[in-house]
């Protein structure tokens, strides 16, 4: 994927301290997590020993000039890590996260005893002083993750793999506050079930901004076959897939709406698409817009078809955890008898990551309706095997609510003679969550990412947007 996609990230540093527990240990532990925190790639933002003993955080006013830190680093600071190298003072920390008021992920770590280092010199009791400041915080009202194990020493493997996992709850958390969609023409009138609701997803956060097909095409009416930005789309579009038998007037115009639609997503600042697709394009322009779709969704800038808003966030929700690039598929067909196997497919513009190897065709299904003239610019294959992480967000008007469910499973190398873009996949208790699809009255499509995440995107989107998502896990 693009390094566009990807950013350096910054945490704040909170470094815990109570009095009558050895102070040393605040210095010593002030100076493993930031250097654990580098390690992981970090920008790391705490007071400094000229701003507070130690560069801890114990007093009232220390917690204030804590706050008054992060506040001022509002914009970069992606979360905050709450750490723990003696029992700590609560009540500090959740004072200086309260004045700070950055609403940002929170993990609190809390370093181990040492059997052999119990005397009053050395015992930390941090393994007790992460229950007063959880409690705390939970009497604040300040959501927090935790570690994976109660007590973690920094340098550890087990914390670096939760720094890992912490960094992508706060891509997710960040990512999808404030989030811009692109609403690319209307929906299908036969996708009843890709219906959303605009004002509960402002309600969250996250705006969708509308085009008219009419506009994007009267754009590529006025555009010059030999203008610079159709130019460079074109030559984009064969360096991405080959393109052998496809006529050349079918990918200039591909270029000319790949660059149609890249000046309206910078002009408008929207972050990911979703687009008519169903048969409006093919009957009135003559293609279809998938290489289009799989070229943005390969470069981290989601795009789904059919005009699924929600079902893009779900793309991109899986794309900022993992940083790779995500596809929208759909549930399609069962494989063999096997319960737990089912086949995923789309049409397709699923992004090129997801290919064992990939060409453009044209699109099979609509061909029959509109003619195959009109229906090129598929790109088709079958998914190559890998872990993934599955998921699928839905507005539900009659609770005013985002609700959702996620999990994980494999892509798999069995056989599949078919047409588009699809995969065999597997997933533990298929039937179960397929159960649950249906009682609840989901959509037929899911977004699907080459990794494991759902944990991450579950954490972000439960703990920090209050979302409902239901975790299916065996």
């Amino acid at each position: 994927m693009s390094a566009r996609a990807k950013r350096k990230m910054t945490l704040g540093m909170m470094v815990g301290n109570r009095g009558f527990f050895p102070d040393h240990l605040a210095r010593a532990g002030h100076q493993e997590m930031k250097a654990a925190l580098e390690t992981a790639g970090v920008d790391v933002i705490a007071l400094t020993e000229a701003e507070s003993k130690f560069g801890a955080v114990e007093t009232r006013q220390e917690a204030a000039r804590c706050a008054a830190l992060f506040a001022g680093h509002r914009e970069a600071i992606d979360g905050i890590v709450v750490t723990l190298p003696n029992f700590g003072d609560e009540r500090a920390i959740a004072e200086a996260l309260r004045l700070a008021g950055l609403h940002v992920p929170v993990l609190i770590q809390a370093t181990p005893d040492t059997p052999s280092r119990m005397t009053i010199r050395d015992r930390r009791d941090s393994f007790c002083g992460k229950m007063s400041a959880c409690n705390n915080l939970s009497q604040y009202g300040i959501p927090y993750s935790l570690t994976t194990l109660h007590t973690e020493q920094p340098q550890s493997d087990t914390f670096r793999k939760d720094i890992e996992w912490f960094l992508a709850v706060c891509r997710v958390v960040k990512g999808l506050r404030r989030l811009r969609i692109g609403a690319i023409g209307a929906r299908p009138a036969a996708f009843n079930t890709v219906r959303y609701s605009e004002k509960i997803l402002e309600a969250n956060g996250i705006s969708v901004e509308t085009i008219d097909l009419s506009e994007v095409l009267g754009r590529i009416e006025r555009m010059k076959d030999d203008a610079s930005d159709a130019q460079q789309k074109l030559a984009s579009i064969r360096r991405y897939v080959s393109t052998q038998g496809i006529p050349d007037g079918a990918l200039l115009k591909m270029a000319k709406l790949g660059a149609v639609i890249d000046g309206w997503m910078k002009e408008t600042e929207v972050a990911i698409s979703a687009i008519q697709c169903w048969t409006s394009l093919e009957e009135y322009f003559g293609v279809v817009p998938c290489t289009v779709m799989s070229m943005m969704s390969n470069d981290g800038l989601s795009s789904a078809c059919e005009v699924d808003i929600a079902g893009v966030v779900g793309m991109h929700a899986l794309q900022l955890a993992s940083e790779t690039p995500s596809a929208l598929l759909d549930w399609n067909n069962n494989y063999a008898d096997d319960p737990n196997k089912a086949v995923c497919f789309h049409c397709s513009n699923l992004p090129k990551h997801f290919f064992k190897d990939v060409r453009m065709d044209f699109q099979e299904i609509i061909a029959g309706t509109v003619g195959k003239e009109n229906t090129f610019g598929t790109c088709v294959g079958q998914v190559k095997a890998g872990p993934m992480s599955f998921a699928r967000f839905s507005t539900d008007d009659r609770q005013g609510k985002i609700r959702g469910y996620l999990g994980e499973g494999a892509f798999t190398d069995d056989p599949l003679e078919t047409f588009g873009g699809a995969g065999v996949v597997r997933i533990p208790f298929l039937q179960r969550l397929l159960r649950h699809i249906c009682e609840n009255g989901f959509e037929h499509h899911v977004a699907a990412n080459f990794a494991t995440v759902a944990s991450a995107v579950h954490e972000a989107t439960t703990r920090y947007l209050g979302w409902d998502v239901h975790w299916h896990r065996p």
